[in-house]
């Protein structure tokens, strides 16, 4: 299907369309959980989904997996560059992800302050996932099942450093993509 150099036009890119990001992820082979195992920096693979581009307006740097049980599924930056973890709220989950203002470019200004004013109130240090071995697609691999939202993200094998990962958010027709690449500092 896809030749490893077309792979990469299309992550280099940053954008495809939905059903050939769902032949990439495909065609990808699987992950184990110890594959997993760090701080991942994270980017969307835009595919006209509603989120796309939503996570790096609020400044998301990315993924952290500690251990199977311990996972840090939302990391962002402040202000200063300095990595936080974010305790996602179902409530504000579910409102924001039905939002307009996601298609509006002219509000995404405000929606970066908005991450400096809300960190007090979402920032943690527990985990708020974990990682198992689940079947998506028609493969076993590494996928993340947040604690306390129906989304499960499922993660393939682009290279030693990279993984194509698809969210799947209950009652959302279309699946959500983004990339992540293992983070060489800690």
């Amino acid at each position: 299907m896809q030749t490893v150099e077309s792979c990469q036009s299309i992550l280099n890119a940053g954008k495809t369309t939905t059903e050939t990001a769902l032949q990439l992820f495909d065609a990808l082979e699987p992950v184990d959980l110890d594959f997993m195992i760090g701080r991942w920096q994270g980017s969307g693979l835009h595919t006209d989904h509603h989120l796309d581009g939503f996570l790096e307006t609020l400044n998301w740097y990315g993924k952290e997996f500690v251990d199977p049980e311990t996972v840090h599924p939302l990391l962002f930056l402040d202000s200063q560059g300095k990595i936080f973890k974010v305790a996602p709220n179902p409530t504000a989950i579910n409102v924001l992800f039905n939002l307009p203002i996601l298609k509006n470019d002219s509000l995404k200004p405000w929606l970066s302050l908005t991450n400096s004013l809300l960190k007090p109130f979402v920032k943690t240090e527990e985990s708020q996932a974990r990682l198992r071995m689940m079947d998506y697609r028609g493969k076993v691999s590494a996928t993340m099942i947040y604690d306390h939202l129906p989304i499960n993200d499922s993660f393939r094998q682009v290279d030693d450093n990279t993984v194509l990962g698809i969210m799947d958010l209950k009652r959302s027709p279309q699946p959500f993509f983004f990339v992540l690449k293992r983070s060489v500092t800690h």
